[in-house]
């Protein structure tokens, strides 16, 4: 999408002369020296095509037609033995970097809320080596604490290097890791916990003190609990039974003649790696098995659509590693050698809610070529970006809006821009270090408008992905060449991806122009199932006349003639309005977030009604100016609960949905202004910022009413 051009047409026609003229004087040497015309050819070129000439499929790249791919290198078929390959071949590079604490203090708002800010120092770095010994220490404590192979153990903690040393100690001692996201609720831990009957579990401090304490007597089997931080809580009131350790003492433990000496017992390919819990967003979460062999297929398909990923590479890990795109993620990174840097959304950029103004966010000092983002976290970016260049003064204004155009323009036709890369876009690559050369999204649909903004402005490409926990993340990604937008890609060299008629939603594979359907994943990326779930096993997965597993994704996609996979619809987003009519509710929210005014939307629409209606968390800054220009004065919470207010954004939301050309009945006919914030900590959203339709219904269940008329 174009930004406007508010200039005279005079000065217009100059500037596109001016431009005209320079890219006659510089096209044909700059088009023969880039390479530009093979880099336009593989944007073209076919990227996945049927086994079966069917339109339904099956869908395989066109380099694994033959065979899917399931290994990284022959023989490293377990996790443990990927780490091994990583310590032999990069020994001395950097492998896990945490930044230094100098200085943490309590800053006073003008509101009298109190926010701590952080003055961080530089990274510290464990090369592959080290953290291959303190892992090793590590696994061999645990099992000296009594941990058995094959028996669970669970991780409850926030992205940091201690979570990977303790994943590749149990991928070493074949202990089955349970993984949980942090922002669950006390209920859905402690039944993650017990339904894997777990005896030790690895958290933080702050964790165990804000989570974990208050269901400590829900988990009856849980006797040791390990702490990562050097200093672990004194805990006078736990349960009886219980033992508090902390990480160092473990390994210290570990590292003793007698426990370093025991055998350990090496897992399969077959062996479970990982149960990882869903975050929830359509229930209690599902304890998803991962084998060895699972994960080590997905990362191979996700490691040969990244290019030239080699020991140089950078990686920022910020993303909760109980989400499957993050541990996948930095999974490949260690396979390849590269160095990951660790970060939270708070200190992520200078600007971030926890970096003291004046002092450096992770970005700037890490300087990362590689960062994996959920849409939520780019949408953010997208906004805050817009909003500084609507308060830029005219002149720059124009730069940018001209710049952004043309790049916009070139890059349609598969064209880079040095210049306007060099003098234009420099100081907004800067938000993100300077250096990042790949952006994966994934988790969500990433609208077309912030792709092509990340594209633009941050001068790289933004690969989106489409993968499933039950999945291990990997599906498809789109390839970094090809700059369309909309688009997950072709399916990964591991996996294949057939199309399933859906009557009820009237898809089907044999629709025209592109065949439609329910997407099914298959391949050996595929997991081996929920644990403990017999029943939505027999649902969601199935094993072909092959022999291979296959999982039902519930969405809905289309495959277009390059062989690139298009998500549509979901299944269970899907709403019959009284007339008889299909709404989206997906399709409404991504067209509506493009709107600057919205900083998350959450559509609804009941079967007994006749119309979509909306809960809208409006943007601060530029509720509060529409506010100003109405005459309107308050409280934030007011603004958000005056009458006037959401009549005029309910306007602005209407011609956004209109210009999105969004169907008459898709439009929201009413609209609820929440002045709260959804983040993962108030149960509306998961920790991938996914909508939690159910919790959200029960949150504005009044307003519900209101709108429909009940009250």
């Amino acid at each position: 999408m174009k930004l406007k051009e508010d200039m005279s047409p005079l000065l217009l026609q100059v500037f596109r002369s001016v431009v005209w003229v320079y890219s006659v004087i510089t096209f044909l040497p700059w088009y023969l020296l880039s390479g530009a015309s093979k880099n336009k050819a593989r944007a073209k070129r076919v990227k996945a095509r049927s086994v079966s000439r069917s339109s339904a499929g099956p869908y395989r790249a066109v380099n694994s037609q033959q065979r899917l791919a399931s290994l990284l290198h022959a023989g490293v078929d377990t996790l443990d033995k990927v780490f091994e390959y990583a310590v032999v071949h990069f020994p001395n590079r950097d492998c896990l970097g945490t930044r230094e604490l100098l200085n943490e203090e309590d800053e006073i708002q003008p509101n009298g809320k109190v926010f701590k800010k952080v003055i961080l120092g530089d990274y510290n770095w464990l090369s592959y080596e080290d953290t291959f010994h303190l892992s090793q220490r590590f696994g061999s404590g645990l099992a000296a604490l009594g941990q058995k192979p094959l028996c669970n153990i669970a991780v409850f903690c926030e992205t940091r290097a201690e979570w990977i040393i303790a994943a590749q100690a149990c991928f070493m001692y074949n202990f089955p890791l349970v993984t949980l996201y942090s922002t669950l609720g006390g209920a859905a831990i402690a039944h993650g916990l017990n339904e894997t009957e777990v005896t030790h579990i690895i958290t933080s401090k702050d964790l165990l003190q804000s989570r974990l304490k208050a269901i400590l007597m829900d988990v009856p089997r849980l006797k040791h609990i390990i702490v990562v931080d050097k200093k672990p809580p004194s805990l006078p009131d736990l349960p009886r039974g219980i033992m508090v350790h902390n990480m160092a003492t473990v390994q210290e433990l570990g590292a003793k003649p007698e426990n370093i000496a025991v055998s350990r017992r090496q897992p399969l390919p077959s062996d479970i790696a990982v149960i990882m819990y869903t975050s929830g967003s359509t229930g209690i979460p599902k304890g998803v098995m991962i084998s060895h062999s699972n994960i080590i297929a997905g990362i191979t398909g996700m490691a040969e659509r990244i290019p030239n990923l080699d020991e140089n590479d950078t990686y920022i890990g910020y993303l909760p590693l109980a989400h499957v795109l993050e541990l996948s993620a930095e999974l490949v990174c260690v396979s390849h050698g590269c160095r990951i840097g660790y970060s939270s959304p708070q200190t992520l950029a200078d600007q971030s809610s926890k970096i003291k103004k004046g002092s450096k966010g992770d970005t700037s000092v890490l300087k990362p070529t590689l960062m994996a983002a959920v849409p939520e976290i780019m949408d953010r970016i997208y906004k805050n970006v817009m909003t500084k260049v609507e308060e830029m003064s005219s002149v720059q204004k124009t730069l940018f809006v001209l710049a952004y155009n043309y790049k916009m323009e070139q890059i349609s036709k598969g064209y880079s821009t040095p210049l306007c890369d060099r003098l234009v876009f420099k100081k907004v690559r800067s938000l993100l270090g300077g250096n990042m050369r790949v952006l994966l999204s994934g988790g969500a649909p990433l609208s077309a408008a912030t792709q092509r903004f990340m594209n633009i402005c941050f001068c790289c490409p933004v690969g989106q992905g489409y993968g499933l926990t039950e999945t291990c993340g990997a599906g498809t990604i789109s390839d970094l060449y090809d700059y369309s937008t909309g688009r997950v890609g072709a399916p990964l060299v591991c996996s294949e991806i057939t199309l399933k008629d859906w009557e009820e939603g009237g898809y089907h594979s044999t629709d025209k122009p592109n065949p439609r359907g329910e997407i099914l994943i298959g391949g050996p990326n595929v997991a081996m199932g929920y644990y403990k779930n017999e029943q939505k096993n027999r649902e969601d997965f199935f094993v072909d006349q092959n022999g291979q597993r296959w999982f039902c994704t519930g969405d809905i996609g289309e495959f277009h003639p390059d062989g690139c996979l298009k998500i549509i619809d979901r299944k269970k987003d899907l709403v019959k309005l009284q007339a008889g009519e299909y709404v989206s509710l997906g399709k409404v929210e991504a067209v509506l977030k493009n709107c600057s005014l919205i900083d998350n939307i959450c559509a609804y629409a009941s079967s007994d009604e006749s119309y979509v209606i909306g809960f809208v968390v409006p943007n601060q800054k530029q509720l509060t100016g529409l506010a100003t220009q109405r005459g309107i004065r308050g409280s934030w919470e007011e603004i958000c609960n005056h009458a006037e207010m959401e009549k005029e954004v309910l306007r602005i939301i209407t011609e956004a949905a209109i210009t999105g050309k969004l169907e008459r009945f898709e439009i929201p006919k009413k609209i609820r202004l929440s002045s709260e914030p959804w983040t993962p900590e108030t149960g509306l959203v998961t920790d991938a910022f996914k909508l939690k339709r159910k919790e959200l219904k029960t949150h504005y269940q009044d307003d519900i009413e209101r709108m429909y008329g009940g009250k």
